[in-house]
């Protein structure tokens, strides 16, 4: 047989289930050249059957259940996986993803590279000394961080001590093709019967049901525009995409405030392209972002945006052109912004068509590729550069020694 020659990158990640990192690193390795690259993930806890969304059989992924057996083990396991896979690049990602470099660099791997994606749960804002002394403390073992946002990137320079040097911001890349602007005449074919009248307005978003991305606060703008009683409120519906542990309690909260016959909850979904190609108004209401997998896609499907002003959604949201920033957690000033949009389908045209126009341009999937392709090759061109070197020193080593003799 043929010796491998192609580099291992694995991927170090939290768990493997459905998410905004998750399916960018999901893109990654499916479209990165195979026969550039070869892959493995490993998962400080466990996967979920969204591992099946990988498509190159070559790519194992392993669980390795921390919060079950401990972090001494979970290093014990990292150590011995990177000696029997002998990756050339560990790829750690955020805070739990930093267990993974000392076992990475004791079993001789030659590059690790550590990605920042977003805030810790508990630290939205970036301001805990712990995560900050935690990064100090392993930055010697990083040779390359990673960031998709200019506030991480920042946080790292600014706040960690990283130097700038050391940090490439790269940002998430939508699959423009695949997300795109509806071209059929029934693009509510995969709503329920009956939720969407002739002239109805949708208002969707896509996430996680958690605290952090604050779907309540989408809940009550919206049931405050409900009660307006105008022509305009009386067409909107709206849509929360997604699963998590707060479902329950926001349909309570749509009970409580009278929209449930107004809202569709249809939990996780695996046809996130054609619910985004019904709606009319795209709703990021996040607490903390890092690059909103979800926004880029409805930036590709040609929907106007309203989005938190945090993180990277700063980033994506031409203010004024492709949508509107607001503040989190205001409930007034988003009600307005609906109701902005509500009332005048020529803007929803106009700033829908701009952001599609952005994701084409600055971020498309194979510019995020491009760039990541070119992070790795530098490191796996440094580690063959090596053996080379220290073969040519002995070789001079050794005719020293000979002429010597």
């Amino acid at each position: 047989m043929k010796p491998e020659t192609r580099p291992l990158i694995l991927h170090v990640i939290h768990h493997l289930a459905t998410g905004g990192l998750e399916n960018g690193l999901v893109n990654l390795i499916n479209h990165l050249p195979e026969n550039r690259f070869r892959h493995a993930v490993a998962c400080v806890e466990d996967f979920s059957d969204f591992r099946c969304r990988l498509t190159r059989s070559d790519t194992p992924v392993f669980a390795l259940n921390r919060s079950r057996t401990g972090v001494w083990r979970l290093r014990r396991e990292l150590f011995r996986l990177c000696r029997q896979l002998q990756p050339t690049i560990v790829h750690s990602r955020n805070q739990s993803g930093l267990d993974a470099l000392l076992p990475a660099k004791l079993a001789g791997v030659p590059c690790c590279i550590h990605g920042e994606h977003g805030w810790d749960v508990d630290d939205l804002a970036g301001r805990r000394v712990k995560p900050v002394l935690l990064r100090r403390l392993h930055a010697p073992l990083v040779d390359r961080y990673i960031t998709v946002s200019a506030e991480l990137r920042n946080y790292l320079v600014e706040r960690v001590g990283i130097s700038s040097r050391r940090v490439t911001q790269i940002i998430n890349g939508v699959d423009t093709v695949r997300y795109a602007p509806a071209t059929h005449a029934e693009r509510w074919q995969s709503l329920p019967a009956g939720f969407a009248v002739p002239g109805s307005v949708l208002i969707g978003t896509v996430g996680r049901l958690q605290a952090v991305k604050d779907q309540a606060t989408l809940l009550r703008a919206f049931a405050r525009v409900s009660r307006d009683g105008d022509a305009a409120a009386s067409r909107a519906r709206l849509v929360i995409v997604g699963d998590g542990p707060l479902r329950e309690s926001l349909r309570r909260l749509a009970a409580e405030l009278g929209v449930s016959s107004l809202t569709w909850f249809p939990g996780a979904v695996s046809n996130v392209s054609e619910l985004l190609q019904a709606f009319d108004l795209f709703v990021l209401p996040s607490l903390a972002e890092g690059i909103s997998n979800t926004l880029l896609e409805a930036m590709a499907t040609g929907l106007p945006l309203l989005a938190t002003q945090t993180g990277g959604n700063v980033e994506l949201v031409a203010n004024e052109l492709s949508g509107h920033l607001f503040q989190p957690r205001d409930v007034a000033g988003l009600s307005d912004l609906l109701r902005l949009y509500l009332a005048d389908p020529r803007l929803r045209q106009q700033h829908g068509s701009a952001a599609r126009e952005i994701a084409v341009a600055r971020f498309s999937l194979a510019t995020m590729l491009a760039n990541y392709q070119s992070v790795y090759e530098e490191f796996c061109d440094r580690h063959r550069q090596v053996p080379v070197a220290l073969a040519s020193r002995r070789s001079s080593c050794g005719a020293g020694r000979a002429e010597g003799g």
